[in-house]
């Protein structure tokens, strides 16, 4: 089994959250691969960059961690994959959806709408968990 670390990131603005749609449907949170020794903060900013073109985020915090298997049909193996996310936030209005990296759809969801949305249970309840951490910090920063 070929295991992958790797990072994300759960990006708020106000009360709305960062989701995106990949070639398969499935609605996702911006996350990718940590490679070369690279930090997971720094691989989970790169890649929510990349993924939603948003130009900065803030990192307030850790979320969690989630992991799952899957079947790789390209590698004909099982892959783990273990992320590290973070909780940012960004002011920005303007984002851009990466199709490049097999995206069809995405941007700020009302949190409500976002649940219902959010493919996996993992990821709904890491958003859930996570935007009542940002209330908290926010308030607390404000």
């Amino acid at each position: 089994m070929l295991i992958r670390e790797c990072a994300g990131g759960v990006v708020f603005k106000g009360d709305s959250v960062f989701i995106l749609k990949n070639e398969k449907g499935e609605w996702v949170l911006p996350k990718g691969v940590i490679r070369n020794n690279e930090l997971p903060i720094d691989v989970a900013i790169r890649r929510v960059c990349a993924e939603t073109g948003l130009k900065s985020v803030e990192v307030l915090s850790t979320a969690g961690e989630t992991s799952y298997e899957f079947y790789s049909v390209t590698r004909q193996r099982p892959v783990f994959n273990k992320i590290t996310w973070y909780l940012m936030t960004t002011s920005e209005e303007e984002f851009n959806i990466s199709k490049e990296d097999g995206f069809v759809d995405g941007g700020f969801f009302p949190i409500d709408k976002a649940l219902d949305m959010i493919t996996y249970s993992q990821d709904k309840s890491l958003v859930n968990v996570s935007y009542f951490k940002y209330k908290t910090l926010t308030k607390a920063l404000a």
